[in-house]
């Protein structure tokens, strides 16, 4: 692929977020959706940086529903929304909703009578200027197997067949990269077009199936996918969110490798360690020197990974590789960092903690499937 300019999305711009959620009920489901609604209504108001809500019912099919949200920002709604508080508040709508769809967009531009805005004018909490894409959504996801038992999954996840990278005529499944670091496993997707049509159609995959049911007894979470609401919870939990995507407006090099890192932050730190080495990719898009060409960080809680596509190996380069480039940069990066997680003692101002950082960051590759492998 090369890019005819730079790519860059992200949670981190400041902008207003709308979150836009499409419900279809079952039949007679209606009053018993109202009431869990109402109690979810009362805990999310009081959730830091929610603005307002709307529930909505279609004047044309009485089962068609929509929940329109405002939120400050998106970091405090994708840490409500992945919250263990979130998949309880939900779990009684469940039982009435046959289908949902969520939709998540920054505000770019709004007309009120009474503060009428011309395009491109600043205004607090709106993004500054459209983004520029690559039709592309990338989403993760990531779980913990029963330790002793991480080689098995590792060779069960590598082996099976690639399932039909083609969802529909719009939406096909570009690439597909399973890292794991110690127990933790990590699997992230690229999707052209609609990604919640490209996940439902691997679920249904017999190749894919197969391989999750044999991977269930090593799970420390225990689930039934033949269990819609055991499938729904796990998925919830096990959801990775893509807060911050860069790639270089360069021709892309030859012989690029992509490799994940895994940050632990420390309690309550996360976000702002995800926000940091988001900041620090996009100073590596400018860099023509930079190894790292493209970046997305997936952060959830306190666990950030951050998936790079580099030149070269990770240690001709270990502040570049691990985004520590820059006066001050390994001082912040320590101070969000759990040290007894990655077994780093003292600064990373020394280049043998940085080095051993980037050996214990450094994800185990699984698997790396484009869609040309299919």
């Amino acid at each position: 692929m090369t890019n005819s300019g730079r790519i860059s999305q992200s949670a981190f711009d400041g902008s207003r977020l709308r979150v836009i959620l499409l419900l279809d009920l079952y039949e007679g489901a209606q009053e018993q959706f109202l009431d869990a609604y109402e109690v979810m209504r009362s805990q999310v108001a009081s959730v830091p940086g929610h603005i307002s809500d709307q529930l909505c019912q279609s004047i044309e099919n009485p089962s068609q529903w929509l929940i329109t949200s405002e939120w400050e920002s998106a970091p405090p709604f994708l840490a409500w929304v992945n919250s263990e508080e979130h998949v309880e508040t939900v779990r009684p709508m469940h039982s009435c909703v046959r289908d949902t769809r969520s939709m998540r967009y920054s505000i770019l531009r709004e007309t009120s009578p009474a503060s009428p805005q011309a395009a491109g004018s600043a205004k607090t909490g709106m993004q500054v200027k459209a983004r520029v894409g690559d039709g592309v959504a990338r989403h993760a996801l990531t779980f913990t197997v029963k330790p002793g038992s991480e080689s098995k999954v590792a060779e069960l996840l590598a082996g099976y067949r690639s399932p039909k990278a083609q969802v529909d005529d719009t939406t096909r499944l570009r690439r597909t990269s399973l890292f794991m670091h110690g127990n933790r496993v990590v699997r992230a997707v690229e999707v052209e077009g609609d990604l919640l049509a490209a996940l439902r159609h691997v679920a249904r995959q017999p190749e894919v199936r197969a391989v999750e049911e044999a991977i269930n007894p090593y799970l420390e979470q225990d689930r039934d996918l033949t269990d819609p609401d055991s499938a729904r919870v796990f998925f919830t939990r096990a959801a990775l969110p893509s807060v911050h995507h860069v790639v270089s407006g360069r021709p892309e090099p030859a012989g690029l490798r992509r490799h994940a890192l895994y940050y632990p932050a420390k309690a309550g730190c996360g976000t702002e360690l995800a926000r940091l080495l988001a900041h620090q990719d996009e100073a590596a898009a400018d860099d023509p020197s930079s190894p790292v060409y493209g970046s997305t960080v997936f952060q959830r809680d306190d666990i950030v990974v951050r998936l790079i596509d580099v030149t070269g190996e990770l240690d001709v380069d270990p502040v570049a590789s691990l985004g520590l480039k820059g006066r001050d940069k390994a001082a912040e990066l320590e101070r969000l960092l759990d040290g007894a997680a990655i077994g780093v003692e003292g600064s990373l101002d020394s280049e043998r903690n940085i080095n051993r950082l980037l050996s214990h960051a450094d994800m185990l590759p699984v698997t790396d499937r484009s869609s040309a492998d299919s």
